[in-house]
């Protein structure tokens, strides 16, 4: 089952194991000793992060590593990225109505 990018950063405990792994590969218990859950709940965020393509598992020896495959991210800075550009356009338009207010207030006979 392939999942979507965003269901998997949707989990604070998801975000958390992809931080920890953004820079380095660690071992699965090396993530599971990190967190106050059990070694099967962390194997359930690790295998969601797997199926979202946010991580790849590679063994070394007897060890299995998360790596974390980033470029998915982008995805997500894509769709909010959207959201900026439409939020700064409606503050900028907010900015000129409250500067225009701000003009009317300081008009010589203006009572406030």
């Amino acid at each position: 089952m392939r999942r979507d990018v965003f269901q998997a950063i949707a989990d604070p405990t998801r975000r958390e194991i992809i931080q920890m792994i953004a820079t380095t590969p660690l071992n699965v218990n090396t993530v599971a000793e990190n967190f106050d859950v059990s070694r099967t709940a962390v194997y359930k965020h690790i295998k969601i992060l797997t199926e979202c393509g946010l991580i790849v598992m590679r063994q070394k020896g007897r060890e299995r590593y998360c790596e974390a495959q980033l470029e998915r991210l982008q995805e997500v800075a894509d769709w909010a990225e959207l959201y900026k550009k439409m939020w700064s356009a409606r503050f900028g338009l907010l900015d000129n109505v409250l500067a225009g207010m701000q003009a009317n207030d300081k008009k010589p006979g203006r009572k406030k």
